[in-house]
């Protein structure tokens, strides 16, 4: 008797712009993945986005959690578009499903492509591989505050939201991620400056260093840090963040490894007792919106992550393989990494790619 195929049944949001676009060349490739290494896939799409807001006045339904919580995974195209204010996407979707599914890790590594130029000189491979863990559910990104007064009188007061448990568990994250990598870690401060949450996250970060004293590890001020990712990346690895420093230094990685096209990212809940989410890091670039030349990479790879998060490692890593093999030719790449290939051309060569792999 044949044993029944591996089912991974998967809510899709392919929101605005150019996610529509990618993420459906994402799918194309997950589902060639499917095919190759023997599991099945269930799409689900949801029509969430700035244009369901624009029709609905409303990101997503009321019953929308509820929707997506019986699914193995949620897999997101990007959302925003002009006339609608991104607090409203970010908050009316993305934070809501972030936070009601405690996934706390927002996890985002970059390396070094082939055939893909860095923006720093005399750079390899090598050099240019790191993962940033972002704090994903409290930090800087809270409601707490308000505004008031007008004229000269007027203020705004915002307060950063840090707790025990929440600084505890994304650190002990990170470190949990370097010993598996053999990679240091390095985290990101600013307590010479901000004098209550910084210093609670270093003191958090330091009692958690001391069980892992196989992992090398070191507080860093985040604008150090940031100077560090451009003038020495080889001398970092694992990168953890609160949710704002996290944010920064994230899309500056992306940037030195060639651009926001090619970076992938996911918001886990690593006890997975719900469904994690995975996004690519880039947005939904209304410019270049149906003119067909978006670069799918980003989200091909965040599927890819998606797939090894659910135990499909072999597809996984067969599929970062293929990248790489069809960004090695210049006819497969999109025109933001100096090719003139089509979003859809870019994604015909990773399926061939992943197709003819051993």
């Amino acid at each position: 008797m044949e044993a029944p195929v591996r089912t991974h049944r998967i809510a899709v949001i392919p929101g605005d712009g150019i996610g529509v676009e990618v993420t459906a060349e994402a799918l194309r490739v997950v589902d060639a993945a499917a095919s190759a290494y023997d599991f099945a896939v269930e799409w689900t799409a949801f029509d969430w986005s700035c244009e369901r807001y624009t029709a609905t006045g409303q990101m997503m339904p009321d019953d929308g959690l509820d929707q997506l919580r019986p699914h193995d995974a949620i897999l997101l195209g990007a959302v925003g578009y002009p006339g609608v204010p991104d607090h409203i996407s970010l908050w009316g979707l993305l934070i809501p499903i972030r936070r009601a599914f405690e996934q706390y890790v927002n996890l985002r590594p970059v390396r070094l492509l082939p055939g893909v130029a860095s923006p720093l000189a005399g750079r390899a491979a090598e050099d240019l591989a790191m993962i940033v863990v972002r704090e994903n559910s409290e930090g800087e990104y809270s409601r707490i505050g308000g505004r008031q007064g007008v004229g000269d009188d007027e203020l705004a007061i915002q307060s950063a939201v840090f707790t025990r448990r929440g600084v505890e568990r994304v650190v002990r994250y990170a470190f949990e991620l370097a010993r598996s990598r053999g990679l240091p870690v390095c985290s990101a401060t600013k307590s010479n400056g901000i004098v209550f949450s910084m210093p609670f996250w270093d003191e958090i970060f330091s009692e958690v260093a001391v069980e892992y004293p196989d992992v090398p590890s070191e507080l860093c001020h985040a604008d150090a840090l940031a100077a560090r990712m451009v003038l020495a990346p080889d001398r970092l690895g694992v990168i953890v963040a609160s949710n704002l420093f996290g944010d920064l230094l994230s899309d500056l990685s992306a940037a030195v490894v060639g651009g926001l096209g090619i970076a992938p990212a996911a918001n886990l809940n690593p006890e997975r007792t719900h469904p994690s989410m995975f996004e690519a890091v880039h947005g939904s670039a209304p410019d270049i919106a149906g003119k067909g030349i978006a670069n799918p990479v980003a989200q091909i790879l965040t599927a890819a992550m998606m797939l090894d998060h659910l135990g499909e490692t072999a597809a996984a890593a067969g599929i970062e393989r293929a990248v790489d093999a069809a960004l090695a030719d210049l006819s497969g790449r999109t025109p933001d990494l100096g090719g003139s290939a089509t979003t859809v051309r870019c994604t015909d060569a990773v399926i061939a790619a992943l197709a003819s792999a051993p």
